[in-house]
C-alpha cells in the first residue's frame, strides 16, 4: 500500500511516539517493585572550633543534647572584654563634657555680643571684641570635640561587643550534639588543625543515599516520592523525596549516585543505619 509522504511521516510519528511511551514504561516496570540498598546519614556533620584562642568558660550541652539554630553552646573567658565594655557604655552616654562645652560656648557668646556693643560705643578698641570672637570659637571647637570623643566611645562599645559576641560559640544548625571533645577549663585553640569543641549532626531532615545502576540514569527525576524501609526501626516505612541527582556516572562500577531527603520532625529515624528504597 502506497501511502502519501505526510501520511507517512504522521504514521512514523505516531509510532516513534507508542515506542517512547513503550520504553518509558519499561523503565517505569524496571524501577517499580525494586529495592535498592540505601544509607541513612544526617543532612550534615559540623565541627566547632572558636575564632579565638582562650579558656572554655562554659559549656551548655553534652553529648545527645538537642541544639537549636543560634544558640550559644560554649562561652569563652571574657572578664577583661566585659569590664572594658562596661566602660565605654559609660562614656557613651556621659553628658559632662557636652554641656560643659555648650555652657563655655554660651559664655563666651554672650561676652561676644558685649563687646560688640562696647566697640560701636567706641568704649575698648576692635582687638578686645576679636579676643572674644576667637574665644567663641574655640568654645565651639569644644562642644564638637565632646560630641566626637562621645560618639569614639560608642564605636568602643561596638567594638568591645563584637569581641564578646567572638567568644561565645553559637550553633549554626537544628540538630543533635554527637560529641563533646573539650570540657571547662582547657584552652579553646584556632585554626582547622585544632581540637574541636562539640560535633553537631543535622537530623531532620535526614539525607538517604543510595546507588542504582547506570540503567536506570534518566529514569529518576527530582521530586519524585521514594519509600525508605530502614532497619533499625523494623516493620517501618518512611516516604522521601529525590533531590539530588549525580550528573557523573562512575564508569567503573556502572552506577550513578542519588539523594533523597527523608523528613524526620520527631527524631524518631536514626541516623547511619542501612535501609532500601522503592522508588
Amino acid at each position: 500500500m502506497n501511502l502519501h509522504p505526510q501520511a507517512s511521516r504522521t504514521l512514523l510519528l505516531k509510532l516513534a511516539g507508542l515506542a517512547g511511551l513503550g520504553w518509558a514504561a519499561g523503565c517505569a516496570g524496571a524501577i517499580a517493585g525494586q529495592s535498592y540498598s540505601c544509607l541513612i546519614e544526617p543532612l550534615q556533620r559540623v565541627e566547632l572550633r572558636s575564632t579565638v584562642e582562650g579558656r572554655i568558660d562554659a559549656i551548655a550541652v553534652d553529648r545527645g543534647g538537642e541544639v537549636r539554630k543560634g544558640q550559644v553552646l560554649v562561652e569563652l573567658e571574657s572578664g577583661a572584654d566585659r569590664a572594658a565594655l562596661e566602660a565605654a557604655r559609660y562614656r557613651a552616654v556621659m553628658e559632662g563634657q557636652v554641656k560643659t562645652a555648650q555652657s563655655r560656648r554660651d559664655a563666651a557668646q554672650t561676652k561676644l555680643q558685649r563687646r560688640d556693643e562696647l566697640v560701636q560705643e567706641q568704649f575698648i578698641a576692635a582687638q578686645d571684641r576679636d579676643d572674644s570672637a576667637g574665644e567663641m570659637k574655640l568654645a565651639e571647637a569644644g562642644i564638637v570635640e565632646a560630641q566626637d570623643n562621645r560618639r569614639l566611645a560608642e564605636l568602643e562599645q561596638r567594638r568591645l561587643q563584637e569581641l564578646i559576641e567572638q567568644r561565645r560559640i553559637r550553633s549554626p544548625i537544628t540538630g543533635v550534639v554527637t560529641e563533646r571533645l573539650q570540657q571547662v577549663g582547657e584552652i579553646a585553640q584556632v585554626g582547622e588543625s585544632a581540637k574541636p569543641i562539640l560535633r553537631l549532626a543535622q537530623i531532620n531532615p535526614l539525607r538517604v543515599d543510595v546507588v542504582l545502576p547506570v540503567g536506570l540514569f534518566g529514569s529518576i527525576r527530582s521530586g519524585m516520592q521514594a519509600t525508605v524501609l530502614p532497619e533499625h526501626p523494623q516493620n517501618s516505612s518512611y516516604a522521601a523525596k529525590v533531590s539530588v541527582i549525580d550528573r557523573v556516572v562512575d564508569s567503573a562500577s556502572g552506577t550513578f549516585r542519588v539523594r533523597l531527603d527523608l523528613p524526620n520532625p520527631k527524631g524518631d529515624i536514626p541516623a547511619g543505619v542501612k535501609c532500601n528504597v522503592q522508588f
